[in-house]
């Protein structure tokens, strides 16, 4: 079997549980919009503002690859229908990012990142808009490519492949790691890597998978995928 040279990860519910940061970030961005665009605020709540993102999805699918653009575009909607002055979404745009990036790491992430930092070449892709700049890890990843940027999304076997090439690694030679059985095992098993499902049992109970999914390895901690790694990359126990 050919050994693994590239390690690449999801981000959202794979480093850090992603839907409290979410649940969080829309709280503080509502706290900001009753202080400055009152009248958005008396006229929306979060959950109108979150189903009219819904609608302007299933509109235009392409904002699956583009979060925050969708935001963006919600939030001049209801900006212009208050008659708030548009000059202020880019400010609270800010002020969501800031707190979207705000997360806390499951508590396995950093030690296992930064055993595995050096030893073999580290990448992130992500359908979602985190920064890993401003949550204070993307020391750890050589490449990180983001849907938004690239142009598409996963399960699309280009945007592994994308990280693959930065990695300067064949498929075959690459492992993703990823929580979402669809986007993340079978979207790389097609692209030619292998997967493995990570499937905690916090915050949300452990999963299922479906079944005509097999992923090469299924742990529930970054240590257990550490000890399934070791063998594969050969990092001497010593290290």
């Amino acid at each position: 079997m050919t050994h693994i040279k590239a390690v690449l990860f999801d981000l959202d519910d794979t480093l850090w549980p992603i839907v409290p940061v979410i649940v969080r970030a829309e709280s503080i961005l509502f706290d900001w919009l009753t202080a400055h665009a009152p009248q958005v605020a008396r006229q929306f709540t979060i959950e109108s503002l979150r189903k009219r993102r819904l609608a302007l999805l299933a509109e235009n699918p392409h904002y699956a690859i583009d979060l925050r653009a969708l935001r963006h575009t919600a939030l001049c909607e209801a900006f212009t229908s208050c008659g708030e002055d548009l000059a202020k979404v880019d400010h609270a745009m800010q002020v969501f990012s800031d707190a979207r990036n705000s997360v806390t790491p499951f508590e396995d992430v950093h030690p296992t990142l930064a055993r595995l930092h050096g030893r073999v070449a580290l990448g992130s892709v992500s359908n979602g808009v985190a920064d890993l700049g401003a949550i204070g890890m993307a020391h750890y990843f050589q490449a990180s490519i983001a849907a938004h940027s690239f142009g598409s999304a996963k399960p699309d076997p280009a945007i592994f492949h994308a990280a693959c090439e930065a990695l300067g690694v064949v498929p075959a030679e690459a492992v993703y790691i990823g929580d979402d059985p669809v986007l993340d095992v079978e979207g790389a098993q097609r692209a030619g890597l292998r997967a493995v499902w990570i499937n905690r049992s916090a915050p949300q109970p452990r999963r299922s998978l479906p079944g005509h999914i097999e992923p090469d390895a299924v742990c529930a901690t970054l240590y257990e995928l550490d000890e399934w790694l070791t063998e594969r990359i050969m990092i001497p126990n010593n290290l």
